[in-house]
């Protein structure tokens, strides 16, 4: 990728599920052709979809990683992201252990 303005951009999808991208575009253009059926894959058969969260990198380099990273966030990490909750964030970064009695 050459390094300019790219973003991370974050889709609801009709089922709820959250789909997480990648564009040069405004984020906008890009829902549009997610939401017209354009884009083959994921989001295809769960329209209509939703811009819920998106971030503007200046290095593409970054937004990849970003991108990488939050895929693999669980859902409630991503819908923390969504509200901009950086406690519920750091919360969701920890993992619970249980002890076997």
């Amino acid at each position: 990728m050459n390094e300019s303005t790219t973003y991370v951009y974050m889709l609801r999808c009709a089922d709820g599920s959250f789909y997480t991208g990648l564009t040069r575009r405004p984020p906008e253009e890009r829902v549009g052709e997610h939401d017209a059926g354009a884009v083959a894959g994921y989001t295809r058969g769960r329209r209509p979809v939703t811009l819920v969260w998106w971030q503007e990198f200046q290095l593409a380099s970054d937004a990849v990683a970003a991108e990488r990273r939050i895929k693999g966030w669980s859902r409630r990490k991503k819908i923390s992201l969504i509200k901009g909750d950086w406690e519920g964030i750091r919360r969701a970064a920890k993992k619970e252990f249980r002890r076997e009695s």
